[in-house]
């Protein structure tokens, strides 16, 4: 027994010495700041949450993923509503339609989404860029599915995001509400995102959810894991 503790405290320290000395890529250190172009992982959804304890290195990531956003006080809305570390997103790589309000995780999720989700899904299906982004808003001070009672939704802290359609480059618009049933390409581009999608959030529904998600993915960096 005793033995084997060596063995593992002696192991232990070798993994710690190899991320501090850069031996591990930062991808896979789960103390390494995240990188907009790392690839996402098993500890994507970590790292993005923890920057709702560290504004400066979720800005850094903002920054380094050449989004325009302006950071928004702190400040409570309603019963278990508000903004903690939250910013206004004024401009990002693809058309969001105007400003946004996001919590700056939810904005970190949003980078890696368009760089490691949307595009390559896009260009997978239909061989361009995707140009744009439909959706439903970011916050609303709300319960879960809009209920009466019940738990606040994630859409109370900014903390969750429902896209509904994508605008490909050249015009062509897929949207959740249409083409998820499709089985052609606008289908399997859906169920791609969809897919790829959970690599990042900490949850993911769409119409395969509930009926209230029919025409929307949702997207949230919440302590709930589902991809659905």
């Amino acid at each position: 027994m005793r033995a084997l503790l060596i063995v593992i405290v002696l192991a232990a320290s070798g993994m710690a010495i190899a991320f501090w000395s850069g031996a591990i890529p930062n991808r896979w250190n789960p103390w390494a700041p995240i990188l907009v172009d790392d690839a996402p992982n098993f500890l994507t959804r970590f790292k993005l949450r923890a920057l709702a304890d560290n504004p400066a290195a979720c800005h850094a990531l903002l920054t380094a993923a050449g989004i325009g956003f302006t950071p928004v006080p702190d400040r409570e809305t309603g019963e278990g509503c508000g903004f903690r570390n939250a910013v206004r997103i004024e401009r990002f790589p693809v058309s969001l339609g105007g400003a946004l309000i996001a919590s700056c995780p939810l904005a970190g999720g949003l980078a890696l989404f368009e760089r490691h989700a949307l595009q390559p899904a896009a260009r997978a299906a239909f061989a361009r860029d995707a140009a744009g982004v439909e959706h439903f808003g970011t916050y609303a001070c709300r319960n879960v599915d809009n209920r009466e009672t019940g738990r606040r939704s994630q859409h109370g802290t900014a903390n969750a995001f429902d896209a509904a359609g994508f605008r490909m480059a050249g015009g062509k618009i897929v949207t959740v509400a249409k083409d998820w049933s499709d089985g052609g390409g606008s289908g399997a581009f859906l169920r791609d995102l969809h897919d790829r999608a959970c690599r990042i959030f900490g949850a993911v529904l769409g119409p395969d959810h509930n009926q209230a998600h029919r025409d929307h993915f949702h997207f949230d960096m919440g302590g709930f894991a589902m991809c659905r």
